[in-house]
Protein backbone atom coordinates (compact mmCIF):
# COMPACT_ATOMS: atom_id res chain seq x y z
CA UNK A 1 0.00 0.00 0.00
CA UNK A 2 1.07 3.65 -1.13
CA UNK A 3 2.30 5.62 2.44
CA UNK A 4 0.33 8.73 2.79
CA UNK A 5 2.85 11.96 2.99
CA UNK A 6 1.43 12.36 6.34
CA UNK A 7 2.27 8.92 7.81
CA UNK A 8 5.78 9.29 6.27
CA UNK A 9 6.52 11.93 7.83
CA UNK A 10 4.94 10.47 10.94
CA UNK A 11 6.80 7.67 11.29
CA UNK A 12 10.20 9.47 9.86
CA UNK A 13 12.97 10.16 12.38
CA UNK A 14 12.70 13.79 10.71
CA UNK A 15 9.16 14.25 10.95
CA UNK A 16 10.40 16.37 14.47
CA UNK A 17 12.83 18.54 15.30
CA UNK A 18 14.08 19.35 19.02
CA UNK A 19 10.43 19.81 20.50
CA UNK A 20 9.14 21.65 17.68
CA UNK A 21 6.96 20.10 14.94
CA UNK A 22 7.95 19.94 11.62
CA UNK A 23 6.14 22.53 10.12
CA UNK A 24 5.18 20.84 6.40
CA UNK A 25 2.63 23.32 5.77
CA UNK A 26 5.40 25.89 4.89
CA UNK A 27 6.61 27.58 1.59
CA UNK A 28 9.83 29.40 1.54
CA UNK A 29 9.21 33.11 2.79
CA UNK A 30 10.36 34.66 -0.53
CA UNK A 31 7.03 33.67 -1.95
CA UNK A 32 4.95 35.58 0.66
CA UNK A 33 4.40 38.24 -2.16
CA UNK A 34 2.25 35.79 -4.00
CA UNK A 35 -0.09 34.98 -1.30
CA UNK A 36 -3.81 36.32 -0.82
CA UNK A 37 -3.38 37.83 2.45
CA UNK A 38 -5.75 40.60 2.57
CA UNK A 39 -4.88 42.91 5.32
CA UNK A 40 -2.26 43.10 8.07
CA UNK A 41 -5.00 42.08 10.89
CA UNK A 42 -3.91 40.10 13.63
CA UNK A 43 -5.84 37.55 16.12
CA UNK A 44 -4.59 36.39 18.83
CA UNK A 45 -6.05 33.76 20.72
CA UNK A 46 -5.91 32.40 24.14
CA UNK A 47 -7.32 29.29 25.33
CA UNK A 48 -8.24 28.62 28.89
CA UNK A 49 -7.92 24.88 28.72
CA UNK A 50 -10.14 22.54 30.82
CA UNK A 51 -13.13 24.65 31.32
CA UNK A 52 -12.85 27.81 33.34
CA UNK A 53 -15.74 28.49 35.31
CA UNK A 54 -16.87 31.47 33.41
CA UNK A 55 -19.66 32.47 36.89
CA UNK A 56 -16.39 32.72 39.55
CA UNK A 57 -14.97 34.59 36.70
CA UNK A 58 -17.94 37.16 35.55
CA UNK A 59 -19.37 37.27 39.31
CA UNK A 60 -23.05 38.17 39.55
CA UNK A 61 -22.96 39.46 43.13
CA UNK A 62 -26.47 40.80 42.63
CA UNK A 63 -27.86 37.51 42.08
CA UNK A 64 -28.78 35.45 45.29
CA UNK A 65 -29.37 32.35 43.24
CA UNK A 66 -25.64 32.39 42.69
CA UNK A 67 -24.83 32.13 46.29
CA UNK A 68 -27.34 29.69 47.35
CA UNK A 69 -26.04 27.58 44.63
CA UNK A 70 -22.55 28.11 45.92
CA UNK A 71 -22.16 28.31 49.39
CA UNK A 72 -18.59 27.73 49.97
CA UNK A 73 -17.22 29.29 46.70
CA UNK A 74 -19.03 32.14 45.49
CA UNK A 75 -16.93 35.47 45.53
CA UNK A 76 -18.56 37.78 47.90
CA UNK A 77 -20.03 41.29 47.02
CA UNK A 78 -17.45 42.86 49.09
CA UNK A 79 -14.43 41.23 47.28
CA UNK A 80 -16.07 41.72 43.48
CA UNK A 81 -14.49 44.07 41.44
CA UNK A 82 -18.16 45.61 40.19
CA UNK A 83 -18.55 47.33 37.16
CA UNK A 84 -21.95 47.69 37.05
CA UNK A 85 -25.44 46.70 39.24
CA UNK A 86 -25.20 43.57 38.42
CA UNK A 87 -21.56 42.09 37.48
CA UNK A 88 -18.26 42.26 38.26
CA UNK A 89 -14.96 40.50 37.60
CA UNK A 90 -12.96 38.29 40.15
CA UNK A 91 -10.63 40.50 42.80
CA UNK A 92 -7.58 38.58 40.91
CA UNK A 93 -8.23 39.99 37.81
CA UNK A 94 -7.75 43.63 39.14
CA UNK A 95 -4.87 44.07 35.32
CA UNK A 96 -7.75 42.53 33.51
CA UNK A 97 -10.63 45.41 34.72
CA UNK A 98 -8.11 47.56 34.12
CA UNK A 99 -8.15 47.05 30.67
CA UNK A 100 -11.73 46.52 30.66
CA UNK A 101 -12.16 50.52 32.38
CA UNK A 102 -10.03 51.67 29.25
CA UNK A 103 -12.33 50.43 27.29
CA UNK A 104 -10.36 47.59 25.75
CA UNK A 105 -12.61 44.63 26.31
CA UNK A 106 -15.98 43.20 24.91
CA UNK A 107 -17.35 40.37 28.08
CA UNK A 108 -19.29 38.09 25.72
CA UNK A 109 -21.74 36.09 28.31
CA UNK A 110 -23.57 32.72 27.93
CA UNK A 111 -21.44 31.48 24.51
CA UNK A 112 -21.73 27.95 23.70
CA UNK A 113 -23.56 25.56 21.43
CA UNK A 114 -26.63 23.34 20.95
CA UNK A 115 -26.29 19.69 22.16
CA UNK A 116 -23.34 20.72 24.24
CA UNK A 117 -20.78 17.98 25.59
CA UNK A 118 -19.08 17.94 28.80
CA UNK A 119 -16.01 15.90 27.61
CA UNK A 120 -13.28 18.11 27.58
CA UNK A 121 -11.68 16.34 24.67
CA UNK A 122 -15.29 15.91 22.57
CA UNK A 123 -15.91 20.00 23.19
CA UNK A 124 -12.31 21.22 22.66
CA UNK A 125 -12.64 19.47 19.28
CA UNK A 126 -16.02 21.11 18.74
CA UNK A 127 -14.75 24.42 19.50
CA UNK A 128 -11.15 23.98 17.58
CA UNK A 129 -12.77 22.47 14.25
CA UNK A 130 -15.77 24.86 14.55
CA UNK A 131 -18.43 22.15 14.08
CA UNK A 132 -21.34 21.04 15.25
CA UNK A 133 -21.50 18.63 18.56
CA UNK A 134 -23.19 15.69 15.94
CA UNK A 135 -20.44 16.55 13.11
CA UNK A 136 -16.59 14.91 13.43
CA UNK A 137 -14.32 17.15 11.75
CA UNK A 138 -10.39 16.34 11.25
CA UNK A 139 -9.39 20.13 10.52
CA UNK A 140 -9.13 22.79 12.68
CA UNK A 141 -11.37 26.20 11.80
CA UNK A 142 -7.90 28.05 11.96
CA UNK A 143 -6.40 25.65 9.58
CA UNK A 144 -9.30 26.13 6.91
CA UNK A 145 -8.53 29.51 6.83
CA UNK A 146 -5.06 28.88 6.17
CA UNK A 147 -5.98 26.88 3.61
CA UNK A 148 -8.27 29.53 1.67
CA UNK A 149 -5.49 31.73 2.03
CA UNK A 150 -3.70 29.31 -0.47
CA UNK A 151 -3.41 30.07 -3.79
CA UNK A 152 -2.64 26.39 -5.76
CA UNK A 153 0.93 25.52 -3.85
CA UNK A 154 2.10 28.99 -3.21
CA UNK A 155 0.98 29.13 0.91
CA UNK A 156 1.31 32.10 3.52
CA UNK A 157 4.42 31.26 5.27
CA UNK A 158 4.34 31.97 8.96
CA UNK A 159 0.57 32.60 8.54
CA UNK A 160 -0.59 30.79 11.92
CA UNK A 161 1.79 30.27 14.94
CA UNK A 162 1.38 28.19 17.90
CA UNK A 163 3.79 28.80 21.02
CA UNK A 164 4.01 26.02 22.13
CA UNK A 165 5.75 22.51 21.28
CA UNK A 166 2.72 20.73 19.49
CA UNK A 167 0.13 22.20 17.37
CA UNK A 168 -3.73 22.21 18.14
CA UNK A 169 -6.42 21.08 15.93
CA UNK A 170 -7.62 24.29 15.63
CA UNK A 171 -4.41 25.32 13.50
CA UNK A 172 -4.80 22.22 11.43
CA UNK A 173 -6.09 22.66 8.01
CA UNK A 174 -7.00 19.83 5.10
CA UNK A 175 -3.84 21.14 2.86
CA UNK A 176 -2.04 23.80 5.08
CA UNK A 177 -1.37 23.85 9.35
CA UNK A 178 0.07 26.40 11.55
CA UNK A 179 3.64 26.00 13.18
CA UNK A 180 4.22 25.05 16.48
CA UNK A 181 7.33 26.82 18.13
CA UNK A 182 8.09 27.73 22.00
CA UNK A 183 11.49 29.42 21.04
CA UNK A 184 12.46 31.11 17.62
CA UNK A 185 16.23 30.88 18.78
CA UNK A 186 15.72 27.22 19.59
CA UNK A 187 14.04 26.33 16.29
CA UNK A 188 16.61 27.78 14.27
CA UNK A 189 19.26 26.01 15.89
CA UNK A 190 17.39 22.66 16.09
CA UNK A 191 17.56 23.09 11.74
CA UNK A 192 21.55 23.83 12.06
CA UNK A 193 22.70 20.51 13.07
CA UNK A 194 24.90 18.60 10.08
CA UNK A 195 22.31 16.51 9.11
CA UNK A 196 20.01 18.58 8.76
CA UNK A 197 22.19 21.02 6.41
CA UNK A 198 23.12 18.18 4.49
CA UNK A 199 19.54 17.19 3.80
CA UNK A 200 18.25 20.50 3.31
CA UNK A 201 20.32 20.96 0.40
CA UNK A 202 20.10 17.61 -1.47
CA UNK A 203 18.21 17.79 -4.59
CA UNK A 204 16.33 14.62 -5.00
CA UNK A 205 15.92 13.27 -9.09
CA UNK A 206 12.63 14.06 -11.09
CA UNK A 207 12.15 9.92 -10.71
CA UNK A 208 12.29 10.13 -6.49
CA UNK A 209 9.25 8.50 -4.69
CA UNK A 210 7.19 11.38 -3.97
CA UNK A 211 7.44 10.45 -0.44
CA UNK A 212 11.19 11.09 -0.52
CA UNK A 213 10.87 14.44 -2.41
CA UNK A 214 8.24 15.72 -0.54
CA UNK A 215 10.34 15.01 2.76
CA UNK A 216 13.53 16.98 0.96
CA UNK A 217 10.76 19.76 0.32
CA UNK A 218 9.95 20.11 3.73
CA UNK A 219 13.32 20.03 5.05
CA UNK A 220 14.24 22.74 3.00
CA UNK A 221 10.87 25.68 3.21
CA UNK A 222 11.56 24.37 7.22
CA UNK A 223 15.11 25.69 7.17
CA UNK A 224 14.15 28.82 5.48
CA UNK A 225 10.85 29.56 7.88
CA UNK A 226 13.11 28.87 10.78
CA UNK A 227 15.61 31.43 9.49
CA UNK A 228 13.82 34.19 8.96
CA UNK A 229 11.58 33.99 12.21
CA UNK A 230 14.82 33.93 14.16
CA UNK A 231 16.31 36.81 12.01
CA UNK A 232 13.20 39.17 12.32
CA UNK A 233 12.57 38.31 15.74
CA UNK A 234 16.00 39.88 16.99
CA UNK A 235 14.98 42.99 15.95
CA UNK A 236 12.62 44.19 18.57
CA UNK A 237 13.25 42.66 22.35
CA UNK A 238 10.40 44.05 24.85
CA UNK A 239 11.54 45.77 27.81
CA UNK A 240 7.94 45.45 29.09
CA UNK A 241 8.09 43.95 32.31
CA UNK A 242 5.87 40.77 31.90
CA UNK A 243 5.14 38.67 35.80
CA UNK A 244 6.13 35.04 36.09
CA UNK A 245 4.22 32.36 34.09
CA UNK A 246 4.28 30.26 31.64
CA UNK A 247 1.71 32.41 29.60
CA UNK A 248 3.39 35.23 30.12
CA UNK A 249 6.46 33.81 28.83
CA UNK A 250 4.69 32.55 25.70
CA UNK A 251 2.96 36.10 25.40
CA UNK A 252 5.82 37.92 25.62
CA UNK A 253 7.27 36.02 22.65
CA UNK A 254 3.70 36.81 20.02
CA UNK A 255 4.34 40.31 21.30
CA UNK A 256 8.23 40.33 20.49
CA UNK A 257 7.25 38.63 16.78
CA UNK A 258 3.91 40.90 16.33
CA UNK A 259 6.37 44.36 17.17
CA UNK A 260 9.36 42.92 15.78
CA UNK A 261 7.00 42.25 11.69
CA UNK A 262 7.10 38.43 11.43
CA UNK A 263 4.07 38.15 8.92
CA UNK A 264 1.23 36.57 10.91
CA UNK A 265 -2.56 36.45 11.11
CA UNK A 266 -2.86 34.27 13.77
CA UNK A 267 -1.30 33.33 17.12
CA UNK A 268 -2.50 30.67 19.69
CA UNK A 269 -1.55 30.25 23.18
CA UNK A 270 -3.03 28.09 25.85
CA UNK A 271 -3.16 28.13 29.70
CA UNK A 272 -4.28 24.74 31.50
CA UNK A 273 -5.47 24.01 34.48
CA UNK A 274 -8.95 24.93 34.55
CA UNK A 275 -10.47 21.51 35.58
CA UNK A 276 -11.09 22.61 38.87
CA UNK A 277 -13.31 20.32 40.76
CA UNK A 278 -11.64 20.38 43.94
CA UNK A 279 -10.62 23.69 46.29
CA UNK A 280 -11.74 25.74 43.43
CA UNK A 281 -11.16 28.73 44.35
CA UNK A 282 -7.01 28.81 45.11
CA UNK A 283 -6.52 27.16 41.77
CA UNK A 284 -8.51 29.34 39.53
CA UNK A 285 -7.74 33.00 41.46
CA UNK A 286 -4.18 31.96 40.70
CA UNK A 287 -4.42 30.97 37.08
CA UNK A 288 -6.77 33.96 36.54
CA UNK A 289 -4.20 36.63 38.10
CA UNK A 290 -1.96 34.94 35.72
CA UNK A 291 -4.00 35.52 33.09
CA UNK A 292 -4.63 38.95 34.01
CA UNK A 293 -1.46 39.85 34.33
CA UNK A 294 -0.10 38.47 31.04
CA UNK A 295 -2.84 39.85 28.94
CA UNK A 296 -2.38 43.20 30.52
CA UNK A 297 1.22 43.50 30.37
CA UNK A 298 0.74 42.50 26.11
CA UNK A 299 -1.62 45.03 25.53
CA UNK A 300 0.29 47.64 27.35
CA UNK A 301 3.29 46.33 24.59
CA UNK A 302 0.44 46.53 21.78
CA UNK A 303 -0.49 50.45 22.63
CA UNK A 304 3.58 51.53 22.87
CA UNK A 305 3.49 50.56 19.81
CA UNK A 306 0.36 51.58 18.33
CA UNK A 307 -0.87 47.96 17.62
CA UNK A 308 -4.37 47.82 19.19
CA UNK A 309 -6.07 49.06 16.61
CA UNK A 310 -4.36 46.05 14.70
CA UNK A 311 -4.42 43.09 17.19
CA UNK A 312 -7.73 41.33 18.13
CA UNK A 313 -7.49 38.84 21.13
CA UNK A 314 -10.05 36.44 21.74
CA UNK A 315 -10.29 34.86 24.98
CA UNK A 316 -12.31 31.13 25.42
CA UNK A 317 -12.72 27.95 27.42
CA UNK A 318 -14.07 24.67 25.90
CA UNK A 319 -17.28 25.09 28.54
CA UNK A 320 -18.08 26.74 31.76
CA UNK A 321 -19.00 24.72 35.39
CA UNK A 322 -21.88 24.14 36.38
CA UNK A 323 -24.22 26.64 38.69
CA UNK A 324 -23.99 24.64 41.65
CA UNK A 325 -20.96 23.33 43.65
CA UNK A 326 -20.36 20.20 44.33
CA UNK A 327 -19.67 18.28 47.10
CA UNK A 328 -14.79 19.04 47.11
CA UNK A 329 -15.29 22.92 47.59
CA UNK A 330 -15.48 22.71 43.30
CA UNK A 331 -17.28 22.64 40.34
CA UNK A 332 -18.39 19.82 37.69
CA UNK A 333 -18.42 20.40 33.65
CA UNK A 334 -20.94 22.71 32.66
CA UNK A 335 -22.27 24.33 29.27
CA UNK A 336 -22.16 28.10 28.52
CA UNK A 337 -19.62 30.32 29.55
CA UNK A 338 -18.16 33.88 28.95
CA UNK A 339 -15.76 34.46 26.28
CA UNK A 340 -13.33 37.26 26.10
CA UNK A 341 -12.38 39.72 22.89
CA UNK A 342 -9.80 42.50 23.57
CA UNK A 343 -9.06 45.47 20.77
CA UNK A 344 -8.21 49.33 20.95
CA UNK A 345 -11.52 49.97 18.64
CA UNK A 346 -13.95 48.04 19.39
CA UNK A 347 -18.17 48.88 18.53
CA UNK A 348 -18.73 47.80 22.04
CA UNK A 349 -16.77 47.77 24.72
CA UNK A 350 -17.88 46.57 28.08
CA UNK A 351 -20.94 44.12 28.55
CA UNK A 352 -21.91 42.44 24.44
CA UNK A 353 -24.66 41.02 25.89
CA UNK A 354 -26.82 40.38 29.71
CA UNK A 355 -25.63 38.05 32.05
CA UNK A 356 -26.97 34.65 32.03
CA UNK A 357 -30.37 33.57 33.70
CA UNK A 358 -29.46 31.40 36.43
CA UNK A 359 -33.37 30.76 37.77
CA UNK A 360 -34.23 29.46 33.76
CA UNK A 361 -31.29 26.10 33.46
CA UNK A 362 -30.53 23.33 31.49
CA UNK A 363 -30.49 20.26 34.24
CA UNK A 364 -28.43 22.81 36.13
CA UNK A 365 -26.43 24.08 33.30
CA UNK A 366 -26.68 27.30 31.93
CA UNK A 367 -28.33 27.98 28.61
CA UNK A 368 -26.68 29.30 25.56
CA UNK A 369 -27.42 32.38 24.01
CA UNK A 370 -24.68 33.09 21.36
CA UNK A 371 -23.56 30.36 19.72
CA UNK A 372 -19.63 30.59 19.36
CA UNK A 373 -19.49 29.88 15.46
CA UNK A 374 -21.22 33.49 15.39
CA UNK A 375 -18.27 35.03 17.07
CA UNK A 376 -15.49 32.73 15.09
CA UNK A 377 -17.60 34.09 11.69
CA UNK A 378 -17.57 37.39 12.51
CA UNK A 379 -13.79 37.20 13.05
CA UNK A 380 -13.53 35.45 9.71
CA UNK A 381 -15.01 37.15 7.91
CA UNK A 382 -14.90 40.96 9.31
CA UNK A 383 -11.08 41.07 10.80
CA UNK A 384 -9.67 38.21 8.78
CA UNK A 385 -11.45 39.14 5.83
CA UNK A 386 -11.81 35.67 4.47
CA UNK A 387 -15.11 33.59 3.45
CA UNK A 388 -16.77 32.17 6.70
CA UNK A 389 -19.31 30.55 5.10
CA UNK A 390 -16.60 29.10 3.23
CA UNK A 391 -14.53 27.97 6.34
CA UNK A 392 -17.45 27.46 8.72
CA UNK A 393 -19.45 25.22 6.24
CA UNK A 394 -22.54 27.25 6.20
CA UNK A 395 -23.66 31.30 7.03
CA UNK A 396 -23.28 31.67 10.69
CA UNK A 397 -25.25 35.49 11.90
CA UNK A 398 -22.47 38.18 12.77
CA UNK A 399 -21.92 39.80 15.54
CA UNK A 400 -21.29 43.56 15.89
CA UNK A 401 -18.41 43.43 17.94
CA UNK A 402 -16.11 44.53 15.09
Amino acid sequence: MKTSRRNFLKQSSLATVGSMLVPSFLKSWELRANSLRQNDKILVIIQLSGGNDGLNTIVPYYNDVYYQSRPSIAISKEKVLKTNDELGFNPAMQKFRELYDEGWVSVINSVGYPNPDRSHFRSMDIWQTGSASDEYLRSGWLGRYLDSTCLADVCQPFEAIEIDDTLSLALKGERVKGLALQNPQKLYQSTQNPIFERLKKANPTEDAHENVAYLYKTIAETASSAEYIYNKSKVQKITTDYPQGRLSKHIKTIAELIISGVQTSVYYVSLSGFDTHIRQNFQQDRLLEEYAGAVHAFVQDMKKHNKMNQVMIMTFSEFGRRVAQNGSNGTDHGTANNLFIINGNLKKAGFYNPAPDLTDLDEGDLKYQIDFRNIYATLIQKWLQADSKAILGKDFQMIDFV
